[in-house]
């Protein structure tokens, strides 16, 4: 239903000139290729090299971009001038890799012929109730419900259509039950939330009515607005009812106090844990002395409500006319130098706001990117922010050689510490000797990955611990280098909170191993491959690492459902790493759902009223305590029992 194309705004930064380097894809370019074919350009045609790219004439820029046809350019090899979009266009047709290289500076539009709907003319011309296949795909769940249930067929197609219409009305009807009310049936699974695949799958299970079936769930409110988790319960409450058995890993409050049986793990987190705390219904988890999560749902222990909430000055983003996806046109205010919740039910227009818009815009303004066209008029107040950081859940790395240690740059000083001890330098051992990557240091028989890949064609790869150096990664000279007793393969494998005991020495490191204790994974292995690691975790360690950089106090951080497979006490963690960072003069916007988080911001903004087309409007903003007094937001009224 779309075509790719070279779009001409990322390829050109019309606010420079061509000498400046307008045209993205030629800065890698040998200026002595392309100042000759430039200047040759510019006298044929007569326009100035140090115009910005936007003052030039139109047909120059049409030049630039498309070519000269068959017009010679009088340089030392007299040719016609290809132009940037037909070079590119070749070079990938050329190319093995197809378009990759380029990625960045195509856009996506609907197909002029069937103009996004992917279908031939004859298969749409076909029409049941007045509507063609791809209308019907247009429609939202809800609508398609009352769309096939006052569907008026003549009646020998009446006849044929009654038990295809029942099974579309019933499947229409389980998406309708976990709260998936608002999305299109033409919706692709890319563009789906974390929340929303799942619900689309346990749909599919409701619907079959199977019976005996053990059903895993893993966070199913990852997502979820505290109303559609209400819903998500009744539905596992039903699966339960039909007589199958129902396991969920979670950490929300209302699912526990849900649930017939909680087996409670502890009692710590990573090595401190791996035993069963507590097994039995919920109320009598309430009551277990020893049992962290009984602690908090007791109310021993409970995430205060901040006494005082920062004052909203006068310094903020404000943004002006935001409508992509279902945004209705919206102004929305965001206050500097506070801490900011951005609520709403699902899918009415969250992460459209802040990531697709907020910070693409501000992404492309402070660091100079393609400038794709973004839907919304603008932002004001990017004169009080100097730097961006979006903090997602996506990997820390896709090989089991990123690690912890890695990604926060905390294993160099680690490598430049065991690099200057005496052994080393009697032996002239460099830093590169105690990295796993690098020949030289590491194992050779597994190329410092510890273990071994043995193939198994038609079944999973299966991993043995390498026999050379038993999954130390090393070599037996560099294990002989020691640092208070411990080889660097023995450093690898402490938990941060080890570490930052043993290296409590070594400001710079101990600074990076604070760091990673505070967002609450004191408990992972320096060394722990970054495959193992949860959303969660990857979520936090990247934190960890902004939290390490120095900033300025003008920095805008923006978290994504940071809480996500977080219990009680972490969230209280991480409630202090976000005040830690406003104290300093930084701004932290959180897309959340958790009312422990919503409580604890300075500043709300509440979208809605519903999801899909019935979203995208600012329903409240302002403090908890006058969003809950706002009668039309959804948020509101149940963040006024936390209150």
């Amino acid at each position: 239903g779309t075509k790719r194309y070279l779009d001409p705004h990322l390829i050109v930064d019309p606010s420079l000139s061509l000498r400046e380097g307008a045209v993205l894809p030629w800065r890698d370019r040998d200026p002595s290729f392309l100042n000759p074919l430039l200047q040759g350009l510019a006298r044929l045609h007569h326009f100035n090299l140090d115009l910005p790219f936007a003052s030039l004439p139109k047909s120059i820029q049409r030049l630039i971009l498309y070519g000269s046809n068959e017009e010679k350019i009088p340089l030392h090899l007299s040719r016609p001038f290809e132009g940037v979009i037909p070079e590119i266009e070749r070079k990938s047709e050329e190319s093995e890799e197809g378009t990759g290289e380029w990625e960045a500076f195509m856009n996506e539009a609907p197909c002029p012929d069937c103009r996004g709907t992917r279908l031939k003319k004859e298969v749409l011309s076909i029409k049941v109730g007045g509507r063609s296949i791809a209308e019907a795909a247009r429609l939202s769940i809800r609508e398609a419900l009352d769309f096939f249930d006052h569907l008026k067929l003549p009646p020998r197609s009446q006849r044929i259509a009654h038990g295809i219409l029942k099974e579309i009305g019933d499947r229409l009807r389980f998406m309708l039950e976990v709260g998936l009310d608002y999305l299109t049936l033409d919706r692709t699974a890319a563009s789906l939330s974390g929340g929303e695949s799942p619900r689309i799958r346990l749909a599919t299970q409701i619907g079959s009515s199977l019976v005996g079936i053990l059903y895993i769930l893993d966070e199913p409110s990852i997502g979820l607005h505290p109303r559609d988790h209400l819903r998500l319960l009744g539905t596992l409450k039903r699966l339960r009812d039909l007589g199958n058995t129902v396991i969920v890993v979670e950490h929300d409050e209302e699912t526990i106090r849900a649930a017939d049986t909680v087996i409670d793990m502890g009692p710590g987190p990573g090595a401190k844990g791996g035993e069963v705390v507590f097994a039995g219904p919920p109320k009598d988890l309430i009551g277990a002395e020893h049992s962290l999560t009984g602690q908090y749902l007791s109310g021993r222990l409970s995430i205060p409500v901040p006494e005082n909430r920062r004052p909203i000055g006068e310094r903020s983003l404000l943004i002006r006319g935001a409508r992509a996806n279902n945004l209705k046109n919206i102004d929305v205010r965001v206050p500097l130098g506070t801490f900011t919740c951005v609520t709403g039910v699902s899918g009415s227009g969250k992460s459209t706001l802040v990531i697709d818009t907020l910070y693409r815009f501000l992404a492309q303004r402070l660091y100079h990117g393609p400038r794709r066209a973004l839907p919304v008029n603008g932002i004001e107040g990017l004169e009080y922010i100097d730097k961006v950081v979006h903090v997602d859940q996506m990997p820390i790395g896709r090989t089991p050689r990123s690690n912890p240690a890695t990604y926060t740059g905390l294993f160099q000083p680690i490598r430049d510490l065991f690099a200057r001890l005496p052994e080393s330098r009697m032996r002239g051992y460099p830093p590169g000797r105690f990295s796993f990557n690098v020949a030289g240091g590491r194992c050779e028989s597994c190329h410092g990955d510890g273990v071994l890949k043995v193939e198994m064609h038609f079944l999973p790869d299966v991993y043995v611990t390498c026999e050379e150096c038993h999954g130390k990664r090393y070599n037996r000279e560099t294990l002989e280098v020691r640092y208070k007793e411990k080889t660097i393969a023995d450093v690898l494998e402490m938990t941060a909170e080890e570490a930052y005991a043993f290296f409590q020495a070594i400001p710079v490191i101990r600074q990076k191993l604070q760091t990673l204790c505070d967002v609450g994974l004191g408990y992972l292995q320096l060394g722990q491959p970054a495959t193992t690691l949860s959303g969660g975790e990857a979520q936090r360690i990247k934190l960890a690492r902004e939290l390490s950089k120095r900033e300025t106090g003008r920095t805008v951080y923006i978290l994504d459902e940071p809480t996500t497979g977080l219990h009680f006490a972490d969230i209280q963690r991480l409630l202090q790493v976000f005040n830690q960072l406003t104290d300093r003069g930084n701004t932290v916007i959180v897309i959340e759902h958790n009312l422990e988080v919503i409580k604890s911001a300075d500043h709300i903004i509440d979208l809605g009223p519903e999801g899909g087309e019935r979203g995208g409007e600012v329903v409240g903003c302002g403090t908890p305590e006058e969003l809950a007094q706002n009668p039309s937001s959804c948020t509101g009224q149940f963040l006024k029992r936390k209150l």
